[in-house]
């Protein structure tokens, strides 16, 4: 990757169920940075792609079940809310009050990313139901209509373990591998490199979240420009591993054991 890299803002407006994020960002790219070109890499907030797929839950048509009392009352928390993250999880890890810890399609998340924030009044939007596929669409979508090859990152913004705040994390991705493998290359001092793999996609989701909008500024999506990554449609997906594989997730899963 370039040592030096540009990051673009894109303001969209408010998107709704139906809307085109192409044709969104497209016309969104030409203000911010001349439009598309290629080897440019997208980055789109979560929520903005599910609403646009019209992946938005009214909380007033939802029947919490038991269990969705139980642990509303343990981590106060809604309800219906609650019963759309337990639709939306693979399991359930555990909780702090207004929060449960989901495990969801191999990744730990907090509210299997059932967010309220940036959703209309009453409703909230889980994630995108396939954020590669998603991905995929868009990437084809922008090529199709300006002719550039570019990359599309969709992104969170997610905790990270004892620490404050939120950063970006890479959810779906096409065009660019989300992970670069450096085992093999030297350190400094000569040593092979035996563990090191580079999380590219989530860096630059990251990047992408200091210009991007959490709050009412309508910008959802972003341009890095310059990266120098390949771009090639062999690339498709997140890389990930299983839990046991994982240093915070392993050694929790062991304690818990340990504990019962």
């Amino acid at each position: 990757m370039n040592s030096s890299f540009s990051v673009y803002g894109l303001s969209t407006g408010i998107i709704h169920c139906g809307d085109s994020i192409a044709d969104r960002v497209i016309g969104a790219a030409k203000i911010s940075c001349g439009g598309f070109r290629d080897g440019d890499i997208l980055v789109l907030a979560e929520t903005a792609v599910a609403t646009s797929e019209g992946n938005v839950i009214r909380l007033a048509d939802i029947e919490p079940s038991a269990r969705a009392h139980e642990l509303a009352a343990t981590y106060q928390m809604d309800a219906a809310v609650v019963e759309v993250v337990l639709r939306e999880s693979d399991s359930i890890v555990g909780g702090i009050p207004h929060f449960l810890l989901c495990l969801k399609g191999g990744t730990l998340l907090p509210n299997a990313g059932v967010d309220a924030s940036n959703a209309p009044h009453g409703c909230v939007t889980p994630l995108p139901a396939d954020p590669d596929a998603s991905a995929c669409r868009i990437r084809d979508a922008v090529r199709k209509a300006t002719g550039a090859a570019i990359g599309v990152i969709l992104a969170d913004s997610r905790t990270h373990a004892m620490r404050s705040g939120c950063s970006g994390v890479a959810i779906g991705c096409a065009g660019i591998p989300s992970v670069i493998d450096e085992r093999g290359r030297s350190d400094l001092f000569g040593r092979t490199l035996e563990v090191t793999k580079r999380a590219v996609a989530d860096n630059l989701a990251s990047a992408a979240e200091l210009v991007m909008g959490e709050a009412d500024e309508c910008m959802p999506a972003a341009i890095v420009r310059g990266t120098g990554l390949p771009v090639s449609d062999t690339y498709t997906g997140v890389e990930s591993i299983d839990a046991d594989e994982c240093l915070f997730m392993g050694i929790f899963a062991k304690s818990r054991k340990q504990e019962f």
